[in-house]
């Protein structure tokens, strides 16, 4: 959709060359996900994506149609525009296409009928429709998606907006190019709910609900970002950092490292001390400051220092941080208990072999709203200096310690 409006030609052109190839490769069944919506008045998007299935049982092979609403997923557009509508705009301005009736589906659903269907009975081809268990608009979903994330958001309907202006809206405030936004929203004035009841006939597969979906969707995607090597992925970015950190997905990241002369176990050994007596190694005087403003407001503040001070597990406080992952002399990553308009942690990594070690401390953030974001742009220079200190002084305690006689 954003190569312009010849999209729908190269779909079709995409299509019947993947169409010809599979049949001179003698390929036995074709799968192909689509998208829900009556035959009346389809918009270009939704057109498009069904004159591709047309395409491809056109070639007499076997075609199962898979046609979804929208997918409650990371990645998919459609949800990833709701979060960032959601997730930035304390009000919004609902026009009237934010009302059209949808059936959306969790994605991991959608990859169970895929897979089913490699070995359903289907001796023709068919065009399967699938949805999730409830039937809910747009806005519907934006609410549960802010009673999940404990949002209050002003919702104010309006009974016309212009899909140009929509889109460029969109544009705006989410990662939706002006462009895509306005073949989307030329998409969701067609309502896509199933008709007909052939995937339950045809798969034992029950859909959840739009809450249990929404709910996965943000477990799994804590879980992904959890999981997730960021020093893997910022190796690919050059040197110079931007202002205000890196931005994956709805988080922010602020990333820097420091080679040492020393081994991977004499570079963790500061780390490992973190907090309580030890301190933060540097201005720990604005760490007591930021702890006292925590308690004022009902937080955790930096008065529960930490269990032992030589050993972590997960599940430790350290002050108004919880270690939430540890792997000996690799890993430390701190999930935040203070009061923030958001979720944070603070990460730090060393990795390196025999007396070259690197040392990765890399801070997260993942803002709730416009105030979210204000937070971590307004501290970010006094972060970016306290950040910095601290890993040049970690860097300076693990080289003294290489330097000690044994």
């Amino acid at each position: 959709m954003a190569s312009g409006e010849e999209f729908a030609s190269r779909d079709r052109e995409g299509a019947e060359n993947f169409a010809v190839a599979a049949k001179e490769c003698g390929v036995g069944r074709i799968i192909y996900l689509g998208g829900l919506g009556s035959d009346r008045e389809l918009s270009k998007h939704l057109s498009s994506r069904q004159e591709v299935g047309e395409c491809l049982r056109s070639t007499g092979i076997t075609t199962i149609e898979f046609r979804a609403s929208i997918i409650i997923g990371s990645g998919s557009l459609s949800f990833e525009m709701i979060r960032a509508l959601v997730s930035k705009l304390p009000i919004m301005v609902t026009p009237r296409w934010t009302r059209t009736l949808s059936q959306p589906i969790a994605v991991e659903d959608v990859i169970e009928y895929l897979i089913a269907g490699l070995d359903v009975k289907c001796p023709e081809s068919t065009v399967v429709e699938i949805g999730g268990a409830d039937r809910v608009s747009y806005l519907d979903i934006m609410k549960e998606f802010s009673r999940q994330r404990n949002l209050r958001r002003v919702i104010i309907p309006v009974p016309i907006l212009s899909t140009y202006i929509s889109s460029l809206w969109l544009g705006l405030v989410t990662p939706v190019y002006a462009g895509i936004g306005r073949k989307l929203i030329d998409s969701v004035r067609n309502e896509t709910v199933v008709t007909n009841n052939l995937a339950a006939t045809m798969f034992a597969i029950r859909p959840r609900g739009i809450r249990q979906a929404v709910e996965r969707a943000l477990k799994y995607e804590d879980q992904s970002f959890a999981q997730t090597r960021w020093s893997d992925a910022l190796s690919s970015i050059p040197a110079q950092r931007p202002w205000g950190g890196i931005k994956f997905g709805s988080r922010l990241v602020d990333s820097r490292s420091i080679t040492v002369n020393c081994t991977r176990e004499q570079a963790f050994a500061p780390i490992r001390r973190i907090g309580g007596k030890t301190g933060w190694y540097y201005g720990n005087w604005l760490w007591r400051l930021r702890g006292l403003m925590d308690i004022m407001v009902r937080g955790a503040g930096m008065r529960r220092g930490r269990r032992n001070p030589e050993e972590l597990v997960v599940g430790d406080t350290v002050d108004f941080w919880r270690v939430e992952a540890y792997e000996p002399d690799h890993l430390l990553r701190l999930s935040a208990e203070m009061k923030v308009p958001g979720r944070a942690w603070l990460q730090f990594e060393v990795s390196g072999e025999g007396d070259s070690s690197v040392i990765r401390q890399t801070a997260l953030f993942d803002p709730a709203g416009a105030f979210g974001l204000l937070y971590w742009y307004t501290l970010y220079p006094v972060h970016e200096l306290v950040f910095k200190g601290m890993l040049t002084r970690i860097a300076r305690s693990a080289s003294r310690r290489s330097a000690r006689p044994c």
